[in-house]
């Protein structure tokens, strides 16, 4: 009984911290990386489909990602969803695929990226905290109704709280790792 509600507990929580970790690929840290564009979407035939579901998307260089469309007739549909998205980058359109030049960050543009990932983080770790007061009231509420001893309750409390504050350091890990790329010159 309890292992059920760790479990799910403990998988919601993984969920939260990959969506994390996907969020944090899609942001430009003066280098390269696929992450940056696959969500970006494109108008295909009038249906907005992801970039990374009509091209391959290559890093021939630490600053350069190139865009090469499956379908050759869509390079001025991706070419211009680029240009609309928040990546302050001008892609390089040659006819056959896109070029993206990666420019250096300014030292304020990585300031305000490192104030932008600690409140991502915050409200990951918000949402792994609601995760863990949904489980608390699930294992009272079963104690409440007699399905539950009290010492398994309390055990389960225990396992739950233990499994917030692992995925909790899990995040506190990936904002480190990522504000330490971007402060890198």
């Amino acid at each position: 009984m309890i292992e059920d509600v760790t479990s799910d507990a403990e998988e919601r929580m993984k969920k939260t911290v990959d969506y994390f970790r996907k969020e944090l690929s899609t942001l430009r840290a003066g280098r390269a990386s696929p992450g940056l564009v696959e969500r970006i979407m494109v108008d295909y035939y009038g249906t907005p489909t992801p970039l990374q579901q009509l091209a391959t998307i290559s890093v021939p260089e630490p600053r350069l990602l190139v865009i090469q469309p499956w379908d050759k007739t869509q390079v001025g549909a991706v070419e211009k969803a680029i240009a609309k998205s928040d990546l302050g980058v001008h892609p390089q359109n040659d006819g056959h695929l896109i070029r993206l030049a990666i420019p250096q960050l300014t030292e304020e543009r990585r300031n305000e990226l490192v104030k932008f990932i600690r409140k991502k983080a915050e409200e990951e770790r918000v949402a792994l905290r609601n995760l863990r007061r949904e489980a608390n009231d699930f294992l009272k509420e079963m104690c409440k109704e007699g399905e539950l001893p009290e010492d398994d309750r309390d055990r389960g409390l225990e396992d739950v709280q233990k499994l917030t504050d692992k995925y909790v350091g899990e995040i506190d890990k990936l904002v480190a790792a990522k504000e330490k790329e971007l402060m890198e010159v």
